[in-house]
C-alpha cells in the first residue's frame, strides 16, 4: 500500500531522494526545508535545491526557522503522514516531530555508523584515510545519529576519491536505499540493529582554517586533505602572497631533504612540493580571481617562479 510522506531536506545532496519519492507512488505530503538564504554576489535571497525540486513537482513546502515551535508541531502532525523521510535537513528534530508519524523519522546518512557520527562524515573520512566507508538509514531518535540501523551500504576507498564525487555517488545510493527501505515498511519486513556506541567517532563540521596546508604533515596526510576539501573549503598554501588552492595531488613514496613546503622539481605536467614525510605531485591549482587550471598550465604561466630548491610555498 502506497505510503504518504513528509520529506525534510535543503542542499543538493537531498535531491535525488525527493526526486525518487515524488516519482514513486508514494505520496509526498508535505516538504520542509531551510528558509531562503541571502546568496550569490548580489545576496538575494534563494530557494533550497529541496524547495525547487517541490515547486517543480506541486508539493507543498514549509519552512520554519525551528521545529521547536508548538503550532509547527501541530502543522506537521495534521499532514497525517506514515513516514518521514530525513536527508541533510539542519535542524534539530524534537521528540514530538520524531513521534508524529506512524513510523517515525528515517534518516539517510553517508557514513557506515556508529563511524563518523556528525556534519561531516564524507571529509573526515577521506582525510583519516579511511579504507571503506558508505550509507546508512537510520531510524532517528533524540540523540546525534545514534538511532538503529535499518540498512547500510559499503563502499571500498580506492584512495583517489574527492568529498564531492562521494557526496554525488552517497545522495544517488542512498536515495535507492530508502525506496528499498520504504518497500519493507510496506511489507513489515524491517530489521533494527542497535549501534555499538563503543566504535563510534564524531565527524565535527568543517572550519576553512583547516583547509590551509601544514607542509610538515606527510605527503599522504597532505593528499587525503586535499582530497576531503574539495569542493568545500578546497586546500590552499601561499604562492608569491597570493592564495594558491590546490585542488588535486599525489602522495608520492619519495624522500626529500629540502625543507617542507619547497619545490623539489618541476616537470611539463605537475611540479613536486617536499613535505614533513614524502613528496607531494601537484596536478591542479587555482589562484584568487581565476579559473581552476591544469599544474601544466600554472607551469607555463609561472615557470620562472617555481625555483626547485629555492621557491617555497606556505
Amino acid at each position: 500500500m502506497p505510503l504518504k510522506i513528509i520529506f525534510a531536506g535543503t542542499p543538493d545532496f537531498a535531491v535525488p531522494t525527493l526526486k525518487k519519492l515524488a516519482s514513486s507512488e508514494h505520496t509526498v505530503v508535505g516538504v520542509y526545508t531551510q528558509p531562503d538564504r541571502h546568496a550569490g554576489r548580489g545576496q538575494q535571497l534563494q530557494a533550497s535545491p529541496v524547495k525547487q525540486v517541490a515547486a517543480a513537482h506541486a508539493i507543498p513546502v514549509f519552512q520554519p526557522k525551528t521545529l521547536r515551535d508548538a503550532a509547527v508541531q501541530t502543522a506537521l502532525k495534521s499532514l497525517q503522514a506514515d513516514v518521514m523521510i530525513v536527508v541533510a535537513y539542519g535542524l534539530i528534530l524534537p521528540e514530538a516531530v520524531l513521534s508524529a508519524t506512524r513510523f517515525g523519522c528515517i534518516n539517510v546518512h553517508p557514513s557506515l555508523l556508529p563511524r563518523w557520527r556528525g556534519a561531516a562524515p564524507i571529509p573526515r573520512s577521506i582525510q583519516a584515510g579511511d579504507t571503506e566507508t558508505g550509507v546508512t538509514i537510520m531510524q532517528m531518535d533524540k540523540g546525534m545519529d545514534t538511532g538503529p540501523i535499518l540498512k547500510q551500504d559499503k563502499y571500498i576507498l580506492a584512495g583517489d576519491e574527492s568529498s564531492e564525487k562521494l557526496h554525488d555517488i552517497f545522495s544517488v545510493r542512498g536515495a535507492e536505499l530508502i525506496m528499498e527501505i520504504l518497500r519493507d515498511l510496506e511489507n513489515h519486513a524491517t530489521t533494527l540493529v542497535q549501534q555499538n556506541d563503543a566504535k563510534a567517532t564524531y565527524a565535527a563540521k568543517i572550519d576553512k582554517k583547516e583547509a590551509v596546508i601544514d607542509w610538515r604533515e606527510t605527503a599522504e596526510q597532505i593528499a587525503n586533505n586535499i582530497r576531503a576539501f574539495n569542493a568545500w573549503p578546497v586546500a590552499n598554501t601561499l604562492f608569491q602572497d597570493a592564495v594558491l588552492k590546490i585542488w588535486e595531488a599525489i602522495d608520492l613514496v619519495e624522500t626529500s631533504t629540502l625543507s617542507p613546503g619547497t619545490i623539489v622539481r618541476v616537470e611539463k605536467e605537475s611540479f613536486f612540493v617536499a613535505t614533513g614525510n614524502g613528496v607531494l605531485q601537484v596536478m591542479s591549482v587555482q589562484l584568487p580571481a581565476k579559473k581552476r587550471i591544469s599544474a601544466a598550465d600554472f607551469i607555463n604561466a609561472h615557470n620562472a617562479s617555481l625555483m626547485p630548491g629555492k621557491t617555497k610555498l606556505g
